[in-house]
């Protein structure tokens, strides 16, 4: 266990920290589902919407450093292929 004073500042940071990167990750896998479940069914304008909600929040994920780029380019590629599949 720590005993300096800035260490235990700084568990407590990474505590606070830890959950709400969760919390983003589990709000960019929310809707990344909604995407498939729309792709499942095989409505095409349904799961172009849902893409259009879908992409700022994994752009977000980038920016708030829970997502590496490339992972999150790579998934928004399959989701548009899937999507494009569709016709």
């Amino acid at each position: 266990m720590a005993q300096h004073k800035s260490a235990l500042k700084r568990i407590r940071r990474d505590a606070r920290q830890t959950l709400l990167n969760h919390s983003r990750i589990s709000r960019i896998r929310t809707f990344i589902k909604k995407v498939e479940i729309a792709v499942d069914s095989g409505d095409k304008t349904a799961a172009h919407a849902a893409f259009g909600l879908a992409q700022p929040e994994i752009m977000r994920g980038i920016t708030k450093g829970v997502l590496h780029r490339n992972t999150a380019a790579r998934k928004m590629s399959r989701l548009n292929a899937r999507i494009a599949k569709l016709s």
